[in-house]
């Protein structure tokens, strides 16, 4: 096996340490090493297996939006807001990235919310409680900055919501005041405003049809927390690419900086593929390794929506083989049987 292949195929190994010494230490010695070192290392002091992630708890938060608390102890004490994990539900499935919505490090708990949109997240939501996903890697990503800033406005939309929720909480922590808007096309698929307020000093729920909250976009209420005389001195806004454009068209003539969180096509997620390439201030980046957050002001959002409508058209064949297998006993999990 090529050095290449070797390391493409530990991406999805979790690393159990069969040493007795202190877990400071060997991380310390961990992140020094450069990539070579790592492997040398790994393979001469580490015992490497696959840990399969048990799901502790499932909830689902609105139809579609799906809540799971992971047993994954490493990565509940080392991740960070802003940052993700990447995850497989099994050896033929695809790579998922998702957003850290939550950790409870005391309990060696990683909290995800996905919302079932394609093949892959709609066979991780058909999991249950005391089920395993077969790879977890993480936390990837830099973690968002986060200091006093002064009055921080924190927008999700729809599934955005749970990702802005640990970041609007740090920024609460470090003492700013923070108005929290989000927004969802009507009041059924409302997720999380509970949680959201408890963090916020000020919480703005909008709905595309006035169902509940304020009807109008979370953009529309961005200018009427500006409008009103509000010094906004930071905004971050995680949600679709249409909205967070919009966030950061809002906010430019303001000069407020604005920070997104992008969700490109993503594969290997350390930096070797190139695939979640964006382009931001005419340089290229990669979302896994230099964001996933950016300055909203520099993304060029309209090559970013192209590129993630490469394989819309595989997506869909995927999806609807996979509804088609689900009506006369199930999914193959990605073995080939669903084409039959």
């Amino acid at each position: 096996m090529t050095l290449l292949g070797l390391l493409v195929y530990l991406l999805p190994l979790r690393l159990e340490a069969s040493l007795s010494s202190d877990w400071d230490t060997r991380a310390g010695l961990w992140a020094g090493l450069s990539s070579c070192g790592r492997l040398l290392f790994s393979r001469q002091q580490y015992h490497l297996r696959r840990l399969l992630t048990k799901i502790l708890k499932k909830q689902v938060l609105s139809p579609g939006i799906k809540r799971f608390e992971l047993d994954a102890a490493e990565i509940a004490r080392k991740a960070l807001p802003g940052q993700f994990v990447v995850l497989r539900v099994n050896e033929e499935g695809e790579r998922i990235p998702l957003t850290v919505a939550d950790t409870i490090p005391d309990r060696g708990i990683l909290v995800i919310v996905f919302q079932e949109a394609g093949k892959s997240t709609r066979l991780l939501g058909s999991l249950c409680e005391g089920d395993t996903i077969l790879d977890l890697i993480g936390p990837l990503g830099r973690p968002s900055h986060i200091e006093k800033f002064g009055t921080v406005v924190c927008i999700g939309g729809g599934v955005g919501t749970p990702e802005i929720f640990p970041v609007a909480r740090a920024l609460k922590q470090a003492g700013n005041k923070v108005i929290s808007i989000i927004g969802f096309r009507n009041k059924d698929l409302i997720l999380m405003a509970d949680e959201m307020e408890s963090v916020s000093d000020e919480l703005i729920v909008a709905t595309d049809d006035g169902s509940n909250g304020t009807k109008g976009f979370v953009t529309d209420m961005l200018k009427q927390v500006i409008d009103r005389g509000e010094k906004v001195d930071h905004i971050f806004a995680v949600g679709p690419v249409i909205m967070m454009k919009m966030v950061s068209k809002t906010s430019e003539p303001y000069k407020i900086p604005t920070v997104v969180s992008l969700n490109p096509i993503m594969l290997d997620a350390t930096g070797m593929c190139g695939v979640c390439r964006v382009e931001v201030g005419g340089e290229t980046k990669l979302a896994c390794v230099d964001g996933p957050e950016f300055d909203g002001h520099k993304v060029d959002f309209d090559l970013l929506m192209a590129r993630l409508r490469t394989y819309l058209p595989e997506e869909k064949q995927s999806l609807e083989l996979f509804e088609a297998a689900q009506k006369i006993g199930g999914c193959c999990g990605g073995k080939g049987a669903c084409h039959a």
